[in-house]
């Protein structure tokens, strides 16, 4: 089991790409965005996918087991000490205007993968100090309301209109992306004030969670500035917006069109495996500590990535998280490959509302 866990280090390649493109010139400072959208994607379609599952007891051992966990926890420190030798590196003198752009965009990759895609995990977790450091990880993208929206939003009213994470039919990404950055950092807040008033505390008083986060990201803004300059400080919002744009786009596709039905009493279903795209694409699973086995994820929020299952009712993607994500750019292609999968879903499950 031990060996099996090892399998998720292949995600460090990331790291040593971006380390190699912050320090080195010319293509290098775009290894990391070809690997991930040029190179993973067609190596997925080669490979194809595998639905096996760990059995009861490989899946004990692999919860006993602390190196899934130490590799979370060591993508931290990474994260951290990437980010600041980008702010050191963004502001060479002989870069070339697409180079500065590459190393921007490498960055971008790491907010969304890892200041992101991990913080998802470990803000699920029980322990509070796993909260935190996911709240950590979160600032290297100015995305620290995530936290709050995903865990009390997002996974309550998931496949629903009420849901800004969730695209809807015939929508296009650019549509998405406005809509869900918007919409998600209104429903934060309500939903932090919502809390603070049920335990008889100002609503918006310095308990407040989301006044927290926003305080943090403006020092961590002033603090680049007035250390590192302008073009470091303009160099790193591209970089946590690209890394936001990453996570909004694998929301688009994670829910595309999937809508949960009303029940006689009025109120939606309990969330089911139908109500979430799933990929068992195995280069996309090990880079993602397996976050593209989404159904079973929001089946049951608290259950760790690394025993995810596929289950037989999720709806598949057709190719991985990375080619999905590209695909996704190109709307009308996008809508040819899935409109004829969601009708499929839809008729085969009765929990699923018709596309309109």
């Amino acid at each position: 089991m031990r060996i099996r866990t090892l399998r998720y280090t292949v995600t460090f390649i990331l790291p040593i790409l971006a380390l190699l493109g912050l320090v080195r010139d010319g293509l290098w400072t775009w290894s990391v965005p070809i690997l991930a959208f040029a190179i993973i994607p067609v190596l997925e379609l080669m490979l194809g996918h595998s639905d096996q599952n760990l059995t009861n007891s490989e899946e004990h051992a692999a919860l006993e087991d602390p190196i899934y966990d130490a590799l979370l926890y060591l993508i931290f420190p990474v994260q951290w000490v990437l980010l600041v030798l980008f702010l050191i590196q963004v502001q060479e003198t002989d870069l070339l205007w697409w180079e500065v752009m590459g190393r921007i965009a490498t960055m971008g990759m790491l907010c969304g993968i890892y200041g992101i895609n991990v913080a998802h995990e470990l803000g699920h977790r029980a322990k509070r100090w796993e909260r935190d450091l996911a709240r950590a990880l979160l600032l290297t993208s100015l995305y620290m309301h995530f936290i709050i929206e995903h865990n009390r939003g997002h996974h309550r009213h998931v496949a629903t209109p009420e849901d800004p994470a969730s695209a809807r039919y015939g929508e296009t990404l650019f549509a998405f992306w406005f809509r869900s950055i918007v919409y998600s950092f209104v429903s934060a807040w309500r939903i932090e004030a919502d809390r603070m008033r049920k335990l008889n505390k100002a609503a918006y008083g310095i308990r407040n969670e989301m006044l927290q986060a926003i305080a943090w990201q403006a020092v961590l803004l002033v603090v680049i500035g007035l250390a590192f300059g302008n073009l470091a400080l303009f160099s790193f919002i591209g970089a946590a917006l690209t890394g936001i744009l990453l996570l909004e786009t694998v929301n688009d596709i994670e829910h595309y069109g999937l809508r949960r039905k009303r029940t006689a009493s009025g109120n939606y279903g309990r969330v089911q495996h139908v109500h979430s795209w799933n990929s068992n694409h195995l280069l996309g699973r090990l880079m993602l500590f397996e976050l593209t086995r989404h159904s079973d994820h929001h089946w049951k929020a608290s259950k760790k990535y690394q025993v995810l299952q596929s289950l037989e009712d999720a709806p598949q993607l057709p190719t991985g998280y990375p080619g999905m994500m590209v695909l996704s750019l190109i709307p009308p292609v996008f809508f040819n490959v899935m409109h004829p999968r969601l009708k499929a879903m839809v008729q085969a499950h009765d929990t699923l509302d018709p596309p309109t």
